[in-house]
């Protein structure tokens, strides 16, 4: 039995921040949502499933339409979550790190196709990091487009093994598998070429012409006034980790309203050429497996993501939708769940931060009620709705 969170007062004592006075939107399937609407649907389902804050921005013609919090950033203080914010971005770090990497890339200074290896001074197993790979020769021929596409042939994480050991799990190149290792390696090499850290190359390329100013791949101090707690499926807070290395992968602290602003930029095509947006949100690898992460993530896929041709693009995810082709990207850590979305040809797309565990188990229903998305992958990202979950 789950521990009940007093949400009635959360709803109560809490109501939405609001950015700015938002109109209607325009879901994919016709509907006219108008602020009212949007926040109904919202607290309802945080309430049902015990998510404590939630931000939610609608993307419309390209631009941020609609962006509200709801609930708390920290449930002891009843501190109210907000659009400035700062919440833990996990895996959203990997589209902001691939948008960078896109900029390298029509500038030339990156091939996706050149194995990584001829960018680095010393061969990779010189490297401590990875010094596990010594004698499995593959290394030499990864890519930038396999780190990108998640088909390098590395784990997720090299701690998840018994002995914390990295190592390949299949040839490079041959099939999707999420692995932040490869994200990781991308990393060295892109810090490699342009002599300067991801720290540094991020706020020169992203967050400071899109005017990102809460958003860093480590710990600032200014994110100490205002910074979500993220919480367990009992409504029992996670520390705050305030991470002082930077990670391509997955070490992200960022606001709602500087994604949404991320979001809109990409959707944009802010900082990329027209053929790198298109490279970069196109499939490149097919996903034929039924499930991201686990044991099933070797399983033969349903015929539902094979309709809809689930797939893999440069740091996004892809899919195709009654309404076109949609790229997307999500972020999952202890306490914290994320999910964008952005279907292209519409000009459309949606941000969900959550600061519980709880709250992917709301992102099915939120995504075919606020958007009028029922395309995307739910079995394979495991968004199994919390009344489904709960049995």
């Amino acid at each position: 039995m789950k521990m009940r969170l007093p949400l009635l007062a959360l709803t109560l004592a809490a109501a939405p921040a609001l950015a700015q006075q938002a109109p209607a939107f325009h879901t994919l399937d016709g509907r006219t949502l108008r602020p009212a609407d949007i926040d109904r649907t919202v607290q309802q389902l945080m309430d049902s499933a015990l998510v404590p804050g939630l931000a939610v921005a609608l993307l419309e013609n390209n631009k941020v339409r609609y962006l509200h919090t709801y609930g708390y950033r920290n449930l002891a203080t009843k501190a109210p979550l907000e659009p400035q914010t700062a919440m833990y971005g996990a895996s959203l770090s990997k589209a902001v790190f691939a948008y960078l990497v896109m900029q390298l890339v029509q500038e030339k200074r990156l091939d996706l196709d050149k194995p990584m290896a001829g960018y680095l001074p010393k061969p990779l197993p010189d490297y401590e990091a990875w010094r596990d790979l010594a004698g499995d020769d593959r290394w030499q021929r990864l890519t930038a487009r396999m780190a990108l596409t998640h088909t390098t042939g590395l784990p997720n994480w090299r701690w998840i093994a018994p002995d914390k050991k990295l190592r390949f799990q299949f040839e490079p190149g041959a099939r999707y598998g999420y692995s932040g290792e490869g994200l990781q390696l991308l990393q060295l090499v892109v810090e490699t070429i342009t002599g300067q850290t991801l720290v540094q190359l991020s706020e020169a390329r992203v967050f400071g012409p899109l005017k990102m100013s809460r958003t860093s791949y480590v710990w600032q101090p200014a994110f100490e006034q205002n910074y979500a707690l993220g919480y367990d499926e009992q409504g029992q807070p996670f520390e705050k980790r305030k991470r002082t290395k930077a990670g391509a992968a997955g070490s992200l602290e960022t606001t709602p309203a500087d994604y949404a602003a991320f979001l809109a930029a990409v959707m944009q095509g802010k900082g990329l050429t027209p053929d790198a947006k298109r490279e970069m949100t196109l499939r490149q690898v097919r996903i034929p497996f039924k499930a991201q992460f686990g044991p099933l993530a070797a399983v033969a896929a349903p015929d539902s993501n094979r309709a809809i041709r689930l797939g893999y693009g440069l740091g996004w995810g892809t899919f195709e939708s009654p309404y076109g082709p949609a790229y997307f990207k999500e972020g999952h850590d202890d306490g914290w769940e994320n999910h964008s979305v952005v279907f292209g040809d519409r000009k459309v797309g949606l941000l969900l931060m959550g600061n519980s565990s709880n709250a992917d188990k709301i992102f099915k229903a939120l995504l075919e009620r606020l958007l009028g998305d029922r395309a995307t992958p739910w079995q394979w990202e495991n968004y199994v709705p919390y009344q489904l979950a709960e049995k």
